[in-house]
Order: structure tokens, then C-alpha cells, then sequence
């Protein structure tokens, strides 16, 4: 008589709740869609999923409402950290974040997020960084990088006419009133899993009302870099970190995350 032998199942993987059921509309390579399961996921640790705020800026970084079960605010153009402001200051037990770009956050947005660092607002900024303007076309942005062919800058980057790639994280580290400025990458396991890490000590900062935390996601956009998605994915892992190093800035904790 053959014994039946009786396993456990152990789940070893499971979506976040807040994490939309749906069909990602973002192009092949994009990372937006695993940045926003590092935020999923580091909401759902922190337990603060019901309590959170999402403010939206313009740009691709917009669609987080389809893809985050949060309540979210869109914010005009370069204006999410102002709206920010004003909505952690009318809810201040609330857990409130950006979602911006680099065409939002360090072109038109670029007062709103320097005041708003500088005063240190207890909130929290995610910024993904992929050095052209997405949605709109694939311009020339803020951190577009010296030789980068766009639509506005068909030779390239020119440092003489244009200047150099702003970094942002190294210059918001250097406000009075930041907390905590750091820079991370998704093109890999070890930093993927590493960007998780520093994105939940970014939102835990914001719990226990330490102040501004600012996150910078280097990313890619195959699309407008006229590249295909592995092509883009080794660019990130090469070039930008090549002049954005990865790593923490600022960290008034001084914990050696």
C-alpha cells in the first residue's frame, strides 16, 4: 500500500493590494511599472496604504492613478510639491508623496521642489529620472546628458549652449531642511532590491515626522531613446550611473543603510 505523502505549500510571492489588477500601457523597458511595485510594496509593509496620498504630476509619471489604488491628487505642471505641501499641511497625519519626472520635478517644477526641500515639509518625493521629456514627445530635459540626441537637441546635448545634467539629488542634499536625499537604479536584481530598501526608509522618515525625504529612480525610456529595451536597460546601468552615481547623500539618521 503506496503512502500518500502530504507537502505544505509555502507562498513565497504575492501582489500587494494596493497593486492595480491591470495590463500595463507603458512602453516595452519602461520602469515605471517596477517602481511602482517597489512603492506598492513599501506602502503594504509600512501598513500605510488607507492613510497615504498620492499627488500625480504631468507627464508619464501621471498614470500612477491606474496602476496605485491610493487616493491621488493631479497637480498642474511642475506644481506637485506645492500641492503637496498644501495637502500634508491640511492632513498632517496623512502619508503624502510625488510621483514626478525629470521634465516636471527639474525643469518647470524646479522652484516648487526647492522651496518645498528647503522648508522641509514632512513629505516625501519620488522622482524618476530617465533624461527626456516621455510623454510629450522626447525633448531635451533638465538631465538630459551632454551628447544625448532629443527631438529639441537633434546633435546632441551641447554642455557650451545648454550646460550640464542638473543632479537633482546631490542638490537637494545640500538644503538646510532636507532629510533624507538619495539616488537609486532598476535595471537589476541587487538594485532593485536595494532602491526597496531606501524607498520604504524614504516613507518610514515621513511616519515618524523626521521631514522632507527625496528619491531619485534612474530609469529608462527605450521609446525616445530610440533604443530597444535591453539596449536602454544597459544604458542605465552604464552611462547614467556613470555620471549619477548611485547611493545616499543625506541622512540625518546616519543608521549606514
Amino acid at each position: 500500500m503506496t503512502q500518500a505523502i502530504q507537502t505544505e505549500e509555502k507562498q513565497v510571492f504575492r501582489l500587494p493590494d494596493v497593486l492595480a489588477d491591470t495590463a500595463t500601457h507603458f512602453c516595452p523597458g519602461c520602469h515605471h511599472g517596477i517602481v511602482h511595485r517597489l512603492l506598492a510594496d513599501v506602502l503594504d509593509q509600512l501598513g500605510v496604504v488607507q492613510d497615504t496620498i498620492c499627488v500625480a504630476s504631468v507627464g508619464c509619471s501621471v498614470f500612477i492613478y491606474n496602476y496605485l489604488l491610493l487616493d491621488t491628487v493631479e497637480s498642474p505642471h511642475g506644481r506637485a510639491a506645492a500641492v503637496a505641501t498644501g495637502v500634508k499641511r491640511a492632513n498632517p497625519e496623512n502619508v503624502v508623496f510625488t510621483y514626478q519626472g525629470d521634465g516636471d520635478l527639474a525643469a518647470i517644477g524646479l522652484s516648487e521642489i526647492m522651496y518645498a526641500a528647503n522648508r522641509g515639509e514632512n513629505m516625501t518625493v519620488v522622482f524618476v529620472n530617465n533624461t527626456v521629456y516621455g510623454m510629450t514627445g522626447g525633448q531635451l530635459a533638465p538631465t538630459t546628458m551632454v551628447g544625448q540626441k532629443t527631438t529639441t537637441s537633434q546633435q546632441g546635448r551641447s554642455f557650451e549652449t545648454d550646460g550640464a545634467p542638473l543632479k537633482m539629488t546631490e542638490i537637494i542634499a545640500g538644503l538646510p531642511g532636507v532629510y533624507f536625499s538619495a539616488r537609486v537604479a532598476v535595471n537589476n536584481v541587487k538594485n532593485i532590491k536595494k532602491a526597496g530598501k531606501i524607498l520604504k526608509k524614504g516613507f518610514a522618515n515621513q511616519v515618524q515626522h523626521k521631514g522632507f525625504s527625496f528619491v531619485e529612480f534612474l530609469a529608462a525610456c527605450p521609446t525616445n531613446w530610440r533604443m530597444t529595451p535591453v539596449e536602454a536597460n544597459e544604458r542605465v546601468g552604464g552611462e547614467m550611473i556613470d555620471y549619477f552615481p548611485l547611493g545616499i547623500f543625506k541622512d540625518n539618521d546616519n543608521d549606514g543603510l
